[in-house]
C-alpha cells in the first residue's frame, strides 16, 4: 500500500524537474543517505556502483533484484527525502522483468527510478523500440502499484559507451529520447556527455529534462544550467572518494603507523547526531 507520505515525496521529486536545476549527490547505503540529506539534498539518488561495492560486488548488473530492492528499502527508511533508485537495466531483459523490479522498489519506498538501455542480450544497447517497451512496462507497473506519478529517468549509454560513430551519437540520443518520452519516461539521463555545446543542442532538441553525471573536472552546476541541463548526478564519485580514503587510511596505518589520512573528518558527535534511533522513525 502506497502511503500519503510516499505520494507527497513523488510529487516533490517530480516538481524538482519543473524548472531550474537540482543536484543529486548519490548514496550507496543508509548511512551515506543520511549524510547527504543532512548536507541539504532535496532528494536522494542511489548509485548502482556504490551499492554493488558496499555488498562486495563489482558494478555492472551484478546485484540480484532482491539485493537491490533491500538496499533501496534501507535507504528510504533512513531519510525523509524522496528516494530515486538506480535499477540498472531492470534486473532482467524483458519488459515483465522491469515491471517486477519497479513494483519492488515502490514497495521499498522509492518514488523514482533510473532505467538504462544497456545490458541488452549479446551486449550493446537495447534497440530504441525494445527499450521503449521496457519503459512502458515500468510505467504500467507504477500505476498497478498505486504510484503512477513515480519519476522514470530514462538513461541512455550512447555517449558513455561510445556507441556508433561520433558524428551520429547526438541524433541517436535525440531519437531515443523521443521514443522514451512517448513510452512514459519523465527525464533523460545521458552519462558520458559533458560537452556544453552538445548539451545545449540536446536540451534544445528534446522535450524531456536532461540529466548528466559529473565528477572532478566536469563543468560546474552554473555552466550546466546555462546549457539547459535540469538534473545533475554525482554517480559513484562520492562513493569512489570514500572508498579511496578507506584504502589510503588503512595503508598508512599498516605501513607508516600514522593516521593523518583521517584528519579533517567531522566530529563523532556531528556524525552520530545526524542519525535518529529506530524508535523515532516516523516514515
Amino acid at each position: 500500500m502506497v502511503s500519503e507520505g510516499q505520494h507527497a515525496k513523488a510529487a516533490a521529486l517530480r516538481a524538482l524537474h519543473g524548472g531550474g536545476i537540482f543536484v543529486l549527490p548519490n548514496a550507496w547505503d543508509a548511512g551515506s543517505a543520511v549524510m547527504i540529506a543532512d548536507a541539504g539534498a532535496q532528494a536522494i539518488a542511489t548509485t548502482s556502483a556504490g551499492v554493488s561495492w558496499s555488498l562486495g560486488r563489482p558494478d555492472g548488473q551484478n546485484l540480484s533484484r532482491e539485493e537491490a530492492v533491500a538496499a533501496v528499502a534501507r535507504i528510504a527508511a533512513a531519510v525523509d527525502r524522496p528516494v530515486t533508485a538506480d535499477i540498472e537495466g531492470g534486473y532482467g531483459s524483458e519488459p515483465a522483468d522491469v515491471a517486477v523490479t519497479v513494483t519492488g522498489v515502490i514497495e521499498a519506498g522509492a518514488v523514482g527510478i533510473n532505467l538504462e538501455d544497456s545490458g541488452a542480450p549479446g551486449g550493446g544497447l537495447f534497440a530504441p523500440a525494445a527499450q521503449a517497451a521496457r519503459i512502458r512496462a515500468a510505467r504500467a507497473a507504477t500505476a498497478d502499484a498505486g504510484l503512477p506519478e513515480l519519476v522514470i529517468n530514462a538513461r541512455t549509454d550512447v555517449f558513455l559507451f561510445g556507441i556508433g560513430q561520433p558524428e551520429g551519437r547526438l541524433d541517436d540520443v535525440v531519437a531515443r529520447a523521443t521514443a522514451y518520452a512517448a513510452a512514459g519516461a519523465d527525464s533523460l539521463f545521458v552519462p558520458g556527455l559533458l560537452d556544453l555545446g552538445t548539451l545545449a543542442t540536446l536540451t534544445g532538441a528534446v522535450t524531456l529534462p536532461v540529466n548528466v553525471m559529473v565528477g572532478p573536472g566536469a563543468p560546474d552546476v552554473a555552466a550546466l544550467a546555462a546549457a539547459g541541463v535540469r538534473r545533475v548526478s554525482l554517480g559513484q564519485a562520492i562513493t569512489q572518494a570514500a572508498y579511496t580514503l578507506v584504502r589510503k587510511a588503512a595503508a598508512e596505518a599498516l605501513t607508516a603507523g600514522t593516521y593523518d589520512s583521517t584528519a579533517g573528518a567531522d566530529s563523532f558527535g556531528d556524525i552520530n547526531g545526524a542519525f535518529r534511533p529506530a524508535d523515532q522513525d516516523q516514515l
